[in-house]
């Protein structure tokens, strides 16, 4: 089951579910109908169980409850994977350690917040542990994180992956080819992806862009997401900012850069869009967010996070330098390609399924 079902969460269980469902198992995801997931799931022709859920904690977490806990009821499912910290406080209080149960967070819930919600959030995770049969985290720094915070639970280290067979190494003529179709000056661009919305700090990329323009005076800035931000970063933005909105695919907006700026205050490894940019040969300039500095290796820079003038100062030196942007690309397609692969993470999840149900997972799983 997942809540949220827009952006890289859904993207994860789209892929997974499609491997198991080839594996020949019956498999259910409980999601919310609106979003991106509901439609993969018929593509894939893969049973969608409509469970209605708000995208953060508050008054409707009773009703929450009770209506998974009637899905899974009636499904009965071997084992229940629960994406995302919602899915991981419904899922669990609605369980009750009844059925084995995995848990990915995705990022921490205590991260995203602050002051007595982020205690509450780290004491929930603390006790949850005793109804998580296995924590998956995507990234070793995720694993610290949480057992700094107190939660113990029996856990493994699995890398998101992505789909090598979608993504080439793209050169110069496919940047300029890119930004023509897309409507895009041909000059120096940077990129961004992701949900308008705090976590990925795209109000710290418009913070930097008055020094990066002293550097790089000609270049655009472009960035590919909708969100509850969406109106607040129009209003700061300037001419040479192009917002480009909600995209199903991005790749074409990925080749069109020549860096892709990634200025998130937190994520669980590194993301999906750091992987996608990465498979195509562009470089990366990352925030210090968990898993990225052992992710990118020689794939581009890290910078402090909330921290605009370091920000400018990477992304300007991967402009001014497309040599190095070249190297940074190529090491970034061997990166993906040796750790990042989404037929070995699937095998991978799969495998870690037999940990909490020794003989297998017999046709029914819940995602």
């Amino acid at each position: 089951m997942t809540q949220p079902t827009v952006a890289g969460v859904p993207v994860v269980v789209r892929d997974l579910v499609a491997d198991q469902a080839a594996c020949g198992w019956q498999v259910a995801v409980a999601a919310p109908p609106e979003g991106d997931l509901p439609g993969w799931l018929a593509d894939l022709q893969v049973l969608h169980l409509p469970w209605q859920a708000s995208r953060e904690p508050g008054p409707t977490v009773p009703r929450e409850v009770v209506r998974l806990r009637r899905l899974i009821g009636e499904f009965a499912p071997d084992l229940v994977h629960l994406h995302s910290a919602k899915a991981g406080l419904i899922g669990r209080v609605a369980l009750r350690g009844g059925r084995p149960t995995v848990f990915q967070p995705h990022a921490w819930s205590f991260e995203a917040a602050e002051g007595p919600v982020a205690r509450m959030a780290r004491a929930w995770e603390r006790f949850a542990a005793r109804w998580t049969d296995l924590l998956v985290c995507v990234s070793d720094d995720e694993r610290q994180r949480g057992e700094h915070a107190g939660v113990r639970a029996r856990t493994i280290i699995l890398p998101n992956g992505i789909d090598l067979g979608r993504y080439r190494v793209t050169g110069p003529a496919d940047r300029s080819r890119a930004r023509r179709e897309l409507g895009l000056a041909d000059r120096p661009t940077v990129v961004c992806v992701g949900r308008l919305a705090r976590q990925k700090g795209q109000d710290v990329l418009l913070d930097c862009l008055p020094e990066l323009r002293g550097r790089v005076p000609e270049v655009q800035t472009v960035l590919v997401g909708d969100g509850p931000d969406a109106a607040d970063l129009r209003a700061r933005a300037g001419e040479q900012v192009v917002f480009a909105g909600a995209r199903s695919d991005v790749r074409p907006w990925l080749t069109a850069a020549d860096v892709v700026a990634l200025p998130s205050r937190w994520e669980a490894g590194l993301s999906l869009v750091a992987m996608e940019a990465m498979a195509l040969g562009r470089p990366v300039v990352s925030a210090d967010v968990a898993g990225a500095r052992a992710a990118l290796g020689g794939a581009g820079a890290v910078v402090d996070r909330e921290d605009p003038r370091a920000l400018a100062l990477a992304l300007a030196v991967r402009l001014e330098d497309p040599a190095l942007a070249e190297r940074e690309g190529r090491a970034g397609r061997r990166a993906v390609e040796s750790s990042h692969d989404l037929a070995v993470t699937s095998r991978r999840v799969r495998e870690a399924y037999r940990l909490v149900v020794p003989d297998g997972v017999q046709g029914d799983g819940v995602g």
